[in-house]
């Protein structure tokens, strides 16, 4: 709100006042009206509103003592003896074209015996200071209980009581009226939950009436601080006293969507004593940031987002602050990592300016402004400030006579206009430089309060709207590229910070090579952030490629500072254009001291670069193959790189799919088992490097899931594979497609190294066998499904729909499915498919399945069914007949007795085809 309020004295009296729509008076316009805070509009003068000023009366049954606007949303706080008062500021709507401000009285926080002499308020918290003692509050929603009832007053009530004064004087004993004693309490610091202890009850009287949108608060306590007065040998200093407390909100940075929304981030409190000021963060957590300490006595500061400012009885002082840096880490969690970094919150704060000015009385900030008020006279400016013995005994000093100020010359107000962010920001860049060739701590401090100084701005909520929007920008990432230049150039702990300052800067490696190393090629430094920000740039997949000679003068720095990361160097994407055959040197040299698997992979990969077979070959040699598919677990980018977020393999991996095929398969399941690729990885790396596309899957990449079935432990990731192969046998042997390469693995050899393929059944073999001439093309897919099938880890209710293109397939689809109903259950389903399709190998199918608690089928289904199927004539008819005869009746006979093998008989049977049998069952059981 757009209003003015004040605490004016008149005789005895003391009134409080808002003054709104104040600037139609600058503009010339002399109405003035006057109403009462809540008071309704009289349609008469409403119209009139617009063009005059209206004061408003907010009339205290207490004088009021002090006032605070919150900036948030521009609420009224007001400190009177033993409480405050809380005005929400309302918009009244008159009508279409005239919308009103107005005040209504909504809360009082009662506190015994408590006299605020200053008071904060922003956002709900409240600050309030005595002349020696500082709380924090924060008032907090609380639901309407249950049954409706209102909940006008909330008590809060001490905790526990300080241990020191159970058995000392009582409270009226601690306040005798005695001139020659001083009582002074113990400092205390008291930070979050421990703040209850401070002994300050309040209780909550709402005053507003109450609609179904009334809002309960309750208090929860912040902080507590009490101080102790100045002591010296040469007496007691009755001039301590706390002033300038101060609630500082920071938003979060605005952005293009947001630009009309500002959502509070931060909450910093600011208090300070003649020579020492405080800054607190009270927003999620509370902590001291800062700790001014100042040259001579203070007598008013102002907090602002980028600086302090404090008046002295001779100057006016400028000094740094932390805000922003704890807000940038309040708004990004990636702050403080290897992505983003800003100067820390414990970094000292320095004073940037002093200017003398005579008898400086007053300051406040608004924008880039500082308003100070001054008295050019030689009394003693702090009169009106000089503390009285009141807060130390209760007999006080009758009232004084005040000084007529309207009569005393030498009043000055001075409009002060702060030096623009980048003019300052420019003078603290140009100042570092003064300490850039001692390497000192100096320059790093320097560059990082200019930083703070620029993110400070940039969260402003008015930034998007600023005039030097860009060149702010720029000069955030130029602050950030000079960091980041500290960080390599100079040997600090904090080195590490030279890697997120360069990524902030949005300088490419290339720009970074150019401004640490000279034209000349000379390398002007090593330092350990230097090779940080190099190790980690060149091991991410970044779509940089260095030229030649920033590339060769990398392989040259990390020779000399870090020879053992020379083999991962080399394998980065951004050393694509290094010189192989300088590489191979360096390599050769760091071997004789330090050799490897993944040193002579290096070599090998930059001897093919060379075109020099033979190198090649002789360092290939070196190791087995097993060993080298484990130096690929070291170092991936020899095979895979990634190029704009998709996996390619390199020149290393298409030698190893023409000459070594099953190096490269048992390299990639090495890296697959260790989580160095995730398998859709793996499928676009194997399809790329065979040059197929999406839908077609390479000979090669069957090849690496075979593999894999081999050694994958997970069974979600077991599954995939299954249905992954079963789906590609299913395609080619339906497409009648051939495999591009020759297959790395046989059935048998599958067979005899994983177990998820099993021996195929005799029954499978009989039925395939009678299969059309063409299917022989295809009988390594086909002996590979049928395996898988005969197996007992695919899901075969899973792989159903997989298998659906194979149903109609001739004898090969007539095997899946008896293959599918069998591994189900469905036997009876299986053997009406058989005796349907393939008779013969029915009763193979029987003797092989039929057994435990599935052999009643043999009489239940198989014995019927035959004798069913034989009265007819047709081709089947003798096989049927010897199955019958030799097979079946045999189980039956062996299995039942005899009068249930009689009931089963056929009634038109002959009974010289049945007699055998019948006689073989008639003996047995006499035999038993």
């Amino acid at each position: 709100g757009d209003y003015l309020v004040t605490i004016e004295e008149k005789g005895k009296a003391t009134f409080l006042r808002a003054y709104v729509n104040w600037r139609c008076m600058s503009a010339g316009s002399s109405r003035v009206c006057v109403r009462m805070v809540g008071h309704k509009m009289e349609e008469s003068y409403t119209e009139t509103l617009k063009e005059q000023m209206s004061i408003v009366e907010m009339p205290l049954s207490d004088p009021p003592l002090c006032i605070s606007c919150c900036p948030v949303n521009g609420d009224l706080l007001v400190g009177c003896k033993n409480k405050l008062v809380m005005f929400c500021l309302k918009y009244l709507v008159i009508n279409q074209n005239l919308t009103v401000l107005d005040f209504e009285r909504s809360l009082i926080l009662h506190i015994d015996n408590f006299i605020p002499a200053e008071v904060a308020f922003c956002a709900r918290h409240i600050a309030i200071t005595t002349e020696l003692d500082v709380l924090i509050l924060k008032l907090e929603l609380v639901q309407q209980s249950a049954d409706g009832t209102e909940q006008c007053a909330h008590k809060v009530s001490t905790l526990e009581k300080p241990v020191d004064r159970e058995d000392g004087p009582s409270t009226h004993t601690l306040q005798l009226e005695l001139d020659e004693f001083i009582i002074c309490q113990k400092p205390v610091e008291l930070l979050g939950e421990e703040s209850k202890l401070c002994e300050i009850p309040i209780t909550l009287e709402s005053t507003e009436l109450p609609t179904e949108d009334t809002k309960h608060f309750q208090v929860r306590y912040l902080l507590f601080r009490r101080f102790t007065p100045d002591q010296s040998p040469f007496g007691f200093c009755e001039e301590t006293k706390l002033h300038s407390v101060q609630l500082l909100p920071l938003y979060r940075t605005a952005h293009e969507e947001t630009e009309n929304k500002r959502e509070l981030l931060s909450l910093f409190c600011f208090f300070s004593l003649p020579h020492v000021g405080y800054l607190y963060s009270v927003g999620k957590l509370v902590e001291l940031i800062s700790t001014y300490q100042y040259s001579e006595k203070s007598e008013q500061a102002v907090l602002t987002p980028q600086f302090l400012h404090v008046i002295t009885s001779e100057s006016l002082q400028c000094f740094t602050v932390r805000c922003s840096a704890s807000a940038a880490r309040d708004e990004d969690p990636y702050i403080d990592t290897t992505v983003k970094a800003c100067p820390p919150v414990t970094l000292d704060v320095c004073t940037l300016r002093m200017q003398l000015f005579i008898g400086p009385r007053a300051i406040c900030h608004f924008k880039n402004h500082i308003i100070l008020l001054t008295k050019a006279d030689t009394e003693d400016i702090t009169e009106r400030r000089k503390p009285t013995r009141r807060m130390l005994s209760r007999k006080a000093d009758s009232s004084k006579t005040r000084a007529n100020s309207e009569s005393e010359p030498g009043w000055n107000l001075y409009i002060i206009n702060t030096v623009s962010t980048i003019q300052l920001y420019r003078e603290m860049v140009d100042y570092s430089r003064t300490y850039e060739n001692v390497k000192t701590e100096s320059c790093i401090h320097l560059l990082s309060e200019a930083h703070l100084l620029v993110r400070a701005a940039i969260m402003d909520p008015s930034f998007l709207n600023s005039d030097e929007k860009e060149e702010l920008l720029r000069a955030f990432r130029e602050s950030c590229a000079f960091l980041g230049d500290c960080y390599t150039r100079f040997d600090t702990k904090d080195y590490h910070l030279a890697l997120p300052y360069y990524r902030m800067s949005g300088l490419s490696m290339t720009e970074v090579l150019k401004r640490l190393v000279s034209e000349g090629g000379e390398i002007q430094t090593c330092e350990r952030g230097f090779i940080f920000y190099l190790t980690h740039s060149l091991n991410e997949d970044l779509d940089e490629e260095l030229s030649k000679e920033s590339a060769n003068k990398v392989l040259q720095i990390f020779y000399l500072a870090d020879p053992v990361q020379l083999p991962h160097i080399l394998c980065s994407p951004c050393m694509r254009n290094v010189c192989p055959l300088t590489a191979v040197k360096y390599l050769q040299k760091v071997e004789k001291f330090m050799p490897s698997v993944v040193l002579t992979l290096t070599k090998a990969f930059m001897a093919l670069k060379m075109g020099d077979l033979t190198l090649y070959e002789h360092e290939m040699d070196s190791y087995k193959e097993t060993v080298l598919a484990c130096g690929f677990i070291e170092q991936p980018k020899l095979l895979m790189q990634h190029k704009e977020g998709i996996v390619t393999p390199t020149e290393f991996a298409v030698h190893l799919k023409e000459m070594q095929p099953g190096l490269l398969v048992a390299a990639a399941v090495a890296l697959h088992e260790n989580s160095k690729i995730e398998l859709e990885e793996a499928d676009t790396f194997f399809k790329i490097l065979c040059s197929n596309g999406e839908s077609t899957v390479p000979q090669l990449l069957l090849d690496f899931w075979e593999a894999l079935l081999v050694v994958c432990s997970q069974e979600e990731t077991l599954q995939e594979l299954l249905l992954r192969v079963t789906s590609q046998y299913v395609w080619r042997i339906s497409k009648k497609q051939l495999p591009e390469t020759k297959p790395l693995k046989t059935t048998e050899d599958l067979i005899n190294s994983c177990n998820h393929f099993g021996l195929i059944f005799p029954w499978v073999t009989s039925i395939t066998s009678v299969g059309s001439p063409s299917d022989r093309d295809y009988c390594e897919d086909i002996s590979k499904l049928q395996s898988l099938l005969c197996g007992r880890s695919i899901n075969i209710a899973s792989a159903l729909p997989v298998l659906e293109p194979l149903t109609e397939a001739g004898s090969v689809g007539l095997a899946i499915r008896v293959l599918c109903h069998s591994r189900l259950g469905k036997h009876e389903e299986a053997i009406d498919q058989l005796l349907r399709g393939c008779p013969a190998a029915a009763v193979r199918y029987a003797h092989h399945e039929l057994k435990g608690d599935h052999q009643a089928v043999w009489w239940n289904k198989l014995l019927p069914e035959l004798c069913k199927r034989t009265r007819f004539a047709g081709n089947d008819r003798p096989v049927l007949i010897s199955s019958l005869k030799a097979e079946t009746l045999s189980v039956v006979a062996m299995e039942l007795e005899l009068r249930d093998f009689l009931s089963l008989l056929p009634e038109d049977g002959t009974a010289a085809f049945f007699l055998p049998h019948l006689l073989h069952c008639s003996q047995r059981k006499q035999l038993t």
